[in-house]
């Protein structure tokens, strides 16, 4: 009986210890709290497709609906793929080859596609016909390039490939329906655009760097931008004035951003910049870290534990990234609200199109220092603008 007595004494006091080192690792990591959050509808996945680009500028367009009392809708991101590749198609070919030909693609071309062709539900067009569950499109943009370098390469060019091309996107994609049906009713693609009543024309793109003269409109040089769209240049500080008074003003940000960095943890959920310099340690904590090892000093710099300090972003630091391709246009996504962290720090609330399998369903935080960094370019409603902005950029 004592021996029962003492293994069970051994067990809870195991226990304990286990839910008291649990507890200390618990909080060592990120608190979030919001400041402020606007609606937004579930996190989609994109899956094993290129397309994060029409996930994020959609998302930001449902977040308009449920912001304009149309409530919560999810719209088709293949239904804008598919006519998206139909454009890049023919401008491919009247560049003789010489333009990006890929599944990317930028906010603009949400705009434009449902401007020149309506938008439908999910529902009406998932756009997958090839038998999974989840997009994949690593054999259609396989199929795609290769029959789209064929036509180049032809002396004359027959008007039928374009009928042909139109048959590979419908045997991936599916048929376009020509009307559908949403809640009894019966709508045309471009009628339910109009139903939706969101204006495209409203919608603008904003950046912020030094190649080019601020407040005055460019076509940003980064692959994806086939089109060829153009976005306003104001200074870093303004860039992010603008996308905090956009927030703070009920709208959300479709954002585009790279997160091919060590600093972007899908794991923790977190993304920030943390300052490798340690130039400014003094005494015991100098001797400790030039004690550690290369890899020792790498796990402390991105340990994610909530106590990294971050480097501060300037003008010239985002340029130097940009122009080096250390930043690269790498994913979209929608900044939905502001949060700080345990300490105080400013975060942006990210809604991401991985899936719903994180920590916080889909959504993660990314820190002051990360937006001022890695932004390529955000789209948001002009609406959101202080006047004195919007005169600036001459809107």
């Amino acid at each position: 009986m004592k021996k029962i007595i003492s293994l069970a004494i051994v067990a809870l006091f195991i226990g304990t210890s286990a839910f008291a080192q649990d507890k200390k690792e618990e909080e060592k990591g990120y608190k979030f709290t919001m400041v402020k959050e606007n609606p937004s509808t579930p996190a989609r996945d994109q899956s094993r497709s290129g397309t994060c680009w029409s996930f994020a500028g959609l998302s930001l367009m449902e977040s308009e609906l449920i912001r304009t009392g149309k409530g919560e809708i999810d719209l088709s991101e293949m239904w804008i793929v598919r006519h998206a590749y139909m454009e890049k198609a023919e401008r491919y070919v009247r560049f003789h080859g010489n333009i990006n030909f890929s599944g990317g693609g930028g906010f603009h071309d949400i705009t434009e596609m449902i401007k020149k062709y309506g938008i439908v539900t999910e529902e009406a067009y998932p756009g997958l016909n090839y038998g999974e569950k989840k997009h994949n499109h690593g054999e259609l943009d396989k199929v795609l390039e290769a029959f789209m370098k064929s036509i180049i390469t032809q002396t004359t060019i027959s008007p039928a490939w374009r009928t042909a091309f139109n048959g590979l996107l419908d045997a991936y994609f599916g048929v376009l329906p020509t009307n559908f049906q949403y809640k009894g009713v019966t709508y045309t693609p471009e009628a339910y655009a109009k139903h939706l009543g969101l204006n495209m024309d409203d919608y603008i793109e904003i950046g912020s760097f030094t190649h080019h003269p601020f407040y005055t409109p460019f076509i940003i040089e980064i692959p994806d931008n086939w089109m060829l769209g153009s976005i306003q240049n104001v200074p870093l500080n303004e860039m992010m004035e603008i996308i905090d008074q956009t927030i703070e003003n009920g709208y959300t940000v479709g954002w585009g951003a790279d997160v091919s960095e060590k600093g972007f943890s899908w794991k923790n959920a977190v993304a920030i910049v943390p300052d490798e310099d340690k130039s400014d340690l003094g005494g015991t904590e100098r001797d400790k870290w030039e004690k550690l090892t290369p890899a020792e000093k790498a796990r402390a710099n991105y340990s994610f534990d909530g106590t990294a300090k971050e480097k501060t972003i300037t003008q010239e630091m985002r340029q130097l990234a940009f122009d080096n391709y250390s930043t690269t246009d790498d994913h979209g996504m929608q900044l939905v609200g502001i949060a700080k962290d345990q300490n105080g720090n400013k975060y942006y609330k990210v809604k991401n199109s991985w899936g719903t399998e994180s920590i916080y369903d889909g959504y993660f935080y990314a820190s002051e220092a990360f937006i001022k960094y890695k932004t390529i370019d955000f789209m948001i409603n002009k609406n959101a603008l202080s006047k004195p902005m919007a005169k600036k950029l001459g809107l």
